[in-house]
């Protein structure tokens, strides 16, 4: 071609792409796809996943193991044009949990610029999430992201033992990766190795925990730290800070599987009563359950102990009683006890002055024993507690009847979602009972809406 001919092909070429519409997807000059991005999700970016079976959850199960799902939020700077379709497809990454999945349709809507869509992706990681935009039978727009994964998210808060103040630098035991932590300031993932994001420059116990879950259920697992040394429960209050920080990462990455609350050693310096630290872990968590939208569940642990700063039996024992009666309030679950681990398990002077690297991995190994009793719920358990029995198991709507098109499981949570129907709509137990006390917790979206509880009624078809 004459250089005269390329002159005018390429002030062609600028001209379309300076006067396109902006709902127009084009190509280059030689018909290759416009290379687009994404902005979410995040390359290592953990998203928490829904439908977790863990007593289907093993290799030989029929159909596949029942590792779950989500729903993850797709969002790029690219168009789809009248006419033109938009697809995605997850590609599984070296040694990949979890499978992969054929081209699907990625319907969404246009918004400031960007392409906003949901796209289901299976449990696990690491995967690259690919979008293409199809039109004419040939693709005009194409955009990837990786690593993404499905799996377990964790919110970590309290004090010093939870932040980086540990003896021993730990580090990810992966090959690939796949233990990952939430820089709350850069808004970005990156792998968990001590230390961890903006939380000092000493070690935790997040990256041995981590190592145990990973391999074990088989999905990677994020972790969103936002703990501070040296804090009492009432910094942590709706209005303060460390509330604003706490909250701001909760919707920063959407939701979670629990919030772990390491905290207590600054309540015993302050003598705060048993009564006193209930209300404020109760105030914190149902403020926060209003502005995240959701109820993930609070594991605290029992962190009263800081033998080279105090000696304070009686102060320590208010905390722990605290502890214990939270444990049995609707939205709290049991945490560790963190406690037990004295002796060599604890820096003395001349170190941090916290856990000591073994004990660094003890405290991960209790708190593994807690998240795999959350992850697993025994019914046993359940029911032992003051002869109550679960009504519903956390996963799935066995055991009550009703439209599934209205109600259904979302996280841990039956949620009951209407576009407006003729008449009222009720999901009922299948089992009737005699004399009862019903414990649970209620929310209205927003705070409003025709919702409620009935009892002692009966379902009239078609009313």
């Amino acid at each position: 071609m004459s250089r005269r001919r390329q002159l005018i092909l390429r002030w062609f070429l600028a001209y379309l792409l300076s006067a396109a519409p902006a709902d127009l997807a084009l190509a280059t000059a030689d018909d290759q796809p416009v290379q687009a991005k994404l902005r979410t999700p995040l390359p290592y970016q953990v998203i928490q996943r829904q439908g977790y079976r863990p007593e289907r959850a093993h290799e030989n199960v029929p159909g596949g193991a029942a590792l779950g799902y989500a729903d993850v939020p797709i969002a790029g700077a690219f168009t789809v044009p009248k006419g033109a379709r938009c697809e995605y497809r997850v590609v599984m990454l070296k040694d990949s949990f979890g499978r992969g999945t054929e081209w699907a349709s990625l319907a969404g809507r246009a918004m400031a610029g960007e392409y906003i869509a949901t796209a289901r992706v299976p449990a696990g990681g690491w995967f690259r999430i690919e979008v293409r935009v199809v039109g004419e039978n040939r693709t005009l727009t194409e955009a990837h992201v990786e690593p993404v994964g499905v799996g377990e998210v964790l919110m970590i808060a309290g004090q010093s033992y939870a932040e980086g103040a540990n003896d021993e630098l730990l580090k990810v035991d992966d090959p690939q990766g796949r233990l990952v932590a939430f820089d709350v300031v850069q808004q970005q993932w990156r792998v968990a190795n001590d230390p961890q994001p903006n939380r000092g420059d000493g070690g935790t116990i997040w990256p041995p925990l981590g190592n145990i879950l990973v391999p074990l259920l088989r999905v990677p697992v994020g972790f969103v730290n936002v703990a501070v040394g040296g804090t009492a429960s009432r910094q942590w209050l709706p209005g303060e800070k460390l509330y604003e920080s706490l909250a701001a990462a909760g919707k920063a990455v959407g939701r979670f599987r629990a919030v772990l609350w390491q905290q207590g050693e600054s309540d015993v310096i302050e003598r705060v009563t048993t009564e006193t630290y209930m209300r404020h872990l109760t105030t914190i968590r149902d403020s926060l359950v209003r502005e995240w939208g959701f109820a993930p569940p609070w594991l605290p642990a029992k962190s009263t102990m800081h033998p080279t700063v105090y000696n304070r039996p009686i102060e320590e024992g208010q905390i722990r009683e605290a502890i214990d009666q939270l444990w049995r309030t609707p939205g709290f679950r049991p945490g560790p006890d963190t406690d037990v681990l004295g002796g060599e398990n604890r820096g003395g002077i001349g170190t941090r002055r916290h856990f000591s690297g073994i004990g660094q991995r003890r405290a991960a190994l209790l708190w593994f024993a807690a998240l795999w009793a959350e992850l697993h719920p025994s019914v046993t358990l359940i029911e032992s507690e003051e002869g109550f029995m679960p009504l519903f198991d956390g996963k799935s709507l066995e055991g009550w009847e009703g439209d599934r098109q209205l109600w259904k499981v979302d996280g841990e949570s039956i949620v009951g979602d209407s576009p407006g129907i003729k008449y009222n709509n009720f999901l009922t137990t299948n089992k009737r009972y005699g004399n009862f006390e019903l414990r649970l917790e209620f929310r209205l979206r927003d705070g409003s809406g025709n919702s409620g509880i009935q009892f002692r009624s009966e379902r009239v078809p078609g009313s």
